[in-house]
């Protein structure tokens, strides 16, 4: 009696369990927590207004009801917490898998060395292709800082981009 029980509760949730397999357990207790934060009524569906009152907590107070929409709509129904981890695993999946992005870096790291001087970085990215602004470059170095040798560990920087955090010190 269970199983059928748990499919039913799946099914109203609107969604199957397997895009809790696409997330480690610390992810799913992250966004978990941040669904927490922007479901500001705590119904456990994300509203306009929750979008509206969480936005205005981090100092956005103008927000016009159109794009508060436009965020809505961006679901297919309700944004309950299954509905929101979705979002997010399709977000995702557009991104490369990291042996990939680090097999790019690679080939600016010629003595394999596992990082690159972070002036040679910082010119490709202002000058090449979606250049970067100053702005992201000052966010890239606060997230990424260089050692005291101006070194970048790219492999640190791909571990971030597809997992979500930073990697812990082995």
């Amino acid at each position: 009696m269970a199983p059928k029980k748990a499919k039913r509760r799946q099914q109203a949730e609107g969604g199957s369990s397997n895009v809790f397999s696409m997330f480690e357990q610390s992810q799913i207790q992250e966004y978990k927590e941040a669904f927490t934060i922007i479901d500001q009524n705590r119904d456990g569906i994300i509203s306009k207004d929750d979008l509206r009152d969480v936005l205005a907590t981090m100092g956005q107070l103008n927000v016009k009801n159109e794009e508060l929409e436009a965020m809505v709509k961006e679901a297919s129904g309700p944004i309950n917490f299954t509905v929101f981890l979705t979002m997010f695993g399709e977000k995702l999946k557009g991104a490369d898998p990291e042996d990939v992005i680090v097999s790019a870096f690679k080939v600016l790291d010629p003595e394999a060395t596992g990082s690159i001087k972070k002036e040679f970085l910082e010119e490709l990215l202002t000058t090449q292709c979606d250049r970067f602004t100053a702005e992201e470059m000052t966010n890239l170095w606060a997230a990424f800082p260089p050692d005291v040798a101006g070194n970048v560990d790219y492999k640190n920087i791909c571990y971030v981009i597809t997992h979500g955090e930073e990697k812990e010190e082995e």
